[in-house]
């Protein structure tokens, strides 16, 4: 029997297959692709927009500084007097950082303590209360906080504080003299309430970040609350409370506003905390409208570039802390 192949099976053709690489890619849709690079152009844009600016804002008071940094011992210096052009700013520099520090010293303690007390010992129904009244203290204005001030703290101080400080460490170049009311420590204790909730907050946020298992591994062991807060909770997350401090540093270095209305705004250096005492930011805000002349201009404009500058420094030393201290460690170095 024999077997016929189907005419249509012997005519058919086999197409020689085509290798991969030489298949021409199909056009790609540019549409979407361009609306893509549009999209981070604008993006790359605004990165950048900041440092331009911080650029810019250097550059404009270098410039209009350089008279008065070409002819003055700016920062050396103690006498201001415009009238015979004659420019120091050693007693700015002196009260700004001094009310800072001074800040400092009041408001660490206070806001570490809100802080561990909400997280660590706080009953729940009491949390969120505290700690909205305390972060409401940061929506206050400021001239709001040199008002009350002069109407509430320094009476306070003058009536019941001053004396008592003076009966006890009266004795001390820091507290002795005649408290008038304005002074170094009225400014320093209004930038302390200031700067808590800044500070309150981020050591908050830091501390409820610590692992349950830190906690729980020094209660084990036998610890008592306050031990493990103190030996566990805080030396885990001392990276971020010293970003947080140092963010309160910051702010209380620029405060204006507050600060000029009850530091006393007198261009001295006294080691006495009842003296009157002044800061740059206040210079500048009192002074600048009655720059009549360029030096004197040049003279203000080299006060906010001292500001900026110890600005700067004391921000880029909070980085570096904050990244000697929480190298592997510690909570938030990453993000501080």
């Amino acid at each position: 029997m024999s077997t016929t192949i189907p005419q249509t099976m012997s005519q058919a053709t086999v197409e020689p297959i085509v290798p991969v690489s030489t298949v021409s890619a199909a056009p790609r849709p540019t549409r979407r692709y361009y609306g893509d690079r549009v999209y981070k152009g604008l993006l790359t844009g605004l990165a950048l927009t900041l440092p331009l600016l911080l650029v810019a804002i250097v550059t404009e008071l270098a410039v209009s500084a350089w008279p008065s940094i070409h002819k003055f011992s700016f920062i050396w210096t103690s006498v201001w007097d415009p009238v015979n052009e004659v420019y120091g700013a050693a007693p700015m520099i002196f009260g700004t950082l001094v009310s800072s520090l001074l800040a400092l010293v009041i408001a660490v303690p206070l806001s570490l303590g809100v802080a561990i007390f909400l997280t660590e010992f706080a009953p729940r129904w009491l949390r969120q209360p505290i700690g909205f009244l305390v972060e409401l203290l940061a929506a206050i204005p400021s001239v709001v906080y040199g008002v009350w001030g002069i109407y509430v703290l320094i009476p306070v101080l003058r009536s019941y504080a001053a004396p008592a400080i003076r009966a006890v460490l009266g004795w001390t170049p820091f507290f002795n003299g005649i408290f008038y009311g304005n002074s170094m420590l009225a400014g320093g204790i209004i930038l302390a309430i200031m700067i808590v909730p800044y500070i309150a907050a981020i050591s908050r946020e830091v501390l409820l970040a610590v692992p349950a298992t830190q906690r729980e591994a020094a209660l084990g062991l036998g610890a008592t609350r306050w031990e493990a807060v103190w030996g566990a909770v805080l030396p885990y997350g001392r990276a971020g409370i010293i970003g947080a401090v140092m963010l309160g540093l910051g702010r209380a270095l620029g405060e204006t506003m507050a600060v000029t209305m009850v530091i006393g705004n007198r261009h001295d250096i006294a080691m006495s905390l009842f003296q009157p005492g002044y800061t740059m930011a206040a210079a500048i805000a009192n002074e600048f409208s009655e720059a009549t002349s360029a030096m004197y201009l040049s003279a203000l404009f080299e006060v906010g570039l001292v500001l900026f500058v110890i600005t700067v420094g004391v921000n880029a030393f909070a980085r570096l802390l904050v990244w000697r201290v929480a190298r592997g460690t510690a909570v938030g170095s990453k993000a501080l």
